[in-house]
């Protein structure tokens, strides 16, 4: 008889060697859940501890657990989820209550908190392992210029992607070539810090202990890949923003908004179709100004 995909977890989590406090609850204590990306299994254990579990490929897995624990290694104020155990295709993380009252000015606070201590003039922009963002891949091999790794890691892959796929014309296509080639000549290089990678709003939860970041895709490069995902789908509201750029608002904050959308919005068309055409088009006439 074909097992189902709990009947096969129970045995692999009673296998584990976790710690003694989470008292996890293997018979009638686990609850799928909706929401892993790529087809990934879904779990929360009750337990005095509760945990998620996600089950997915061996590398997505390693992947995901060295974003967290580098988020983990560097934020004060921000909760992120701990990683209980990891096991080839398993990862066991805390599980996060996400009861808590929404803070904007407590999530401005605390991403200023990891993007300033991170912040390192030694660093290059990148990441030592490649990753992903949703499921599409995401190359993070770094480069020392911000400008450069912005075209050649972001902007220029995911629009052959999307060409090839026929989603973008040859006119919008040369346009964000323009777009990709003009970052010299305004954007100033900066040294990078620690960026979650793909922090919109599903991504931000408000737990009792404060808000907390989930799902990350790290890499180092401009802070304001996080700010920009975070309004891409709305908006965290004007306490985040006096909270975070405390009085430090670049004049050119919309334009490097725009950019800083253009790879996620590239993202979502390559992933989701052409209902993002627009999106990414409106955002290369914001770069694109005279």
């Amino acid at each position: 008889m074909t097992q189902t995909p709990l009947q096969r977890l129970k045995p692999r989590l009673a296998a584990l060697e976790l710690p003694a406090d989470t008292g996890l609850e293997l018979d009638a204590g686990i609850t799928p859940l909706s929401g892993g990306d790529s087809g990934a299994g879904l779990w929360r254990v009750e337990g005095a501890r509760p945990c998620i579990v996600k089950q997915d490929s061996v590398e997505r897995v390693a992947r995901e657990a060295d974003g967290l624990r580098a988020l983990a290694s560097v934020c004060r104020l921000l909760v992120v989820p701990a990683v209980v155990a990891e096991d080839d295709d398993l990862l066991v993380m805390e599980a996060l209550d996400a009861t808590g009252q929404r803070d904007g000015s407590a999530l401005g606070e605390g991403l200023r908190q990891m993007h300033r201590d991170s912040r390192d003039s030694q660093a290059e922009h990148g990441w030592p392992r490649d990753n992903a963002c949703g499921s599409t891949p995401q190359p993070n091999a770094p480069l020392a210029d911000g400008r450069v790794f912005q075209r050649e890691r972001r902007l220029l892959p995911l629009m052959k992607l999307c060409r090839d796929q026929g989603l973008l014309d040859a006119g919008l296509a040369e346009r964000i070539e323009r777009v990709a080639e003009s970052l010299e000549s305004w954007l100033p290089d900066t040294p990078p810090c620690l960026v979650h990678g793909d922090l919109w709003s599903g991504n931000v939860l408000f737990t009792p202990r404060g808000p907390a970041i989930i799902d990350p895709a790290v890499y180092r490069h401009y802070p304001e890949v996080d700010i920009a995902m975070l309004t891409l789908f709305g908006g965290p509201g004007d306490a985040f923003f006096e909270a975070y750029w405390n009085g430090g608002r670049p004049a050119d904050w919309e334009r490097r908004e725009a950019l800083f959308q253009l790879y996620p919005l590239l993202n979502h068309l390559y992933l989701f179709g052409r209902g993002y055409l627009g999106g990414v088009a409106r955002a290369v006439d914001r770069v694109l100004v005279e």
